[in-house]
């Protein structure tokens, strides 16, 4: 006879507190490659249920803390919760509330999209039947209902992306990380990224974190962290981070805060 033990709930206080805990919280985070310091001292919170924009130039240390945040590198220094759960306690129960689109792609071309969603369901325990359900119902939520059965190696570099992002959602997490998602693609594939994401949050309430050195894609109402060489310079909304630069603009208030000139946004 199997005998079943149950697990001892939550103290009700403790529970109320992750409840209202924000969806990610970096504290006192530092990282270092050697003596080159990646990461010094960063603490921020992303909120439920909005875009929070992690605004910075390359070498500023974003892919960095996405990789502390996601556990492929180990935090040594500070703590990072997702929902309350801190990803060095509990990871398991921290990143299964957690989505992920990384820089690089890293669909397997030579699976169709189903088998490639397939696949990463399976990783999440998720069975064959319920992850065809799922996966046909994100595909379609991010306009890619139609090519389920095509090779990933024929689709364009915008609908890869819009993939990687139905994946990322194909367990319902809470967070998810976008780790500059529209690098490479042409306008339309930008925008058409850029309004599913949005969306997400307005239709589910999804939180995201957005890494981006594309100031464009920044809006008014949208929290903003600037991360300028491993170091937090300004965190706010970005209506509140121009003003207090006293800047007409987020391009000038960011460049303000670095002393740089972003490149590469739409004009």
């Amino acid at each position: 006879m199997t005998v079943l033990t149950a697990i001892p709930a939550r103290d009700p206080a403790v529970a109320d507190s992750m409840a209202e805990a924000p969806a990610l919280s970096i504290a006192g985070v530092s990282h270092a490659y050697g003596k080159r310091t990646a990461l010094d001292d960063v603490s921020f919170t992303v909120p439920r249920g909005r875009v929070t924009v992690l605004l910075g130039l390359n070498g500023a240390g974003k892919t960095t803390l996405f990789s502390l945040i996601t556990r492929l590198f180990h935090t040594r220094v500070g703590d990072i919760s997702v929902l309350g759960y801190r990803v060095d306690r509990e990871p398991g129960e921290a990143l299964r509330r957690l989505g992920v689109v990384f820089q690089a792609r890293t669909l397997d071309l030579d699976l169709s999209v189903m088998d490639n969603l397939l696949y990463h369901a399976a990783l999440h325990g998720i069975g064959r039947r319920e992850a065809r359900v799922r996966a046909r119902a994100v595909l379609e939520r991010v306009g890619m209902g139609g090519h389920a059965r095509d090779t990933a190696r024929r689709l364009s570099g915008g609908e890869v992306r819009r993939v990687e992002i139905a994946r990322s959602l194909l367990h319902a997490p809470q967070l998810l990380l976008l780790d500059e998602p529209t690098v490479g693609l042409d306008v339309a594939s930008k925008l058409a990224i850029v309004g599913h994401v949005r969306a997400l949050v307005n239709e589910q309430g999804v939180a995201v974190l957005w890494a981006t050195h594309l100031l464009d894609e920044v809006e008014s109402s949208d929290a903003v962290v600037v991360l300028h060489k491993g170091r937090l310079l300004a965190q706010g909304s970005a209506r509140e981070i121009v003003a207090r630069g006293g800047a007409g603009d987020i391009r000038g208030a960011f460049t303000a805060l670095t002393g740089e000139t972003p490149l590469g946004e739409a004009p």
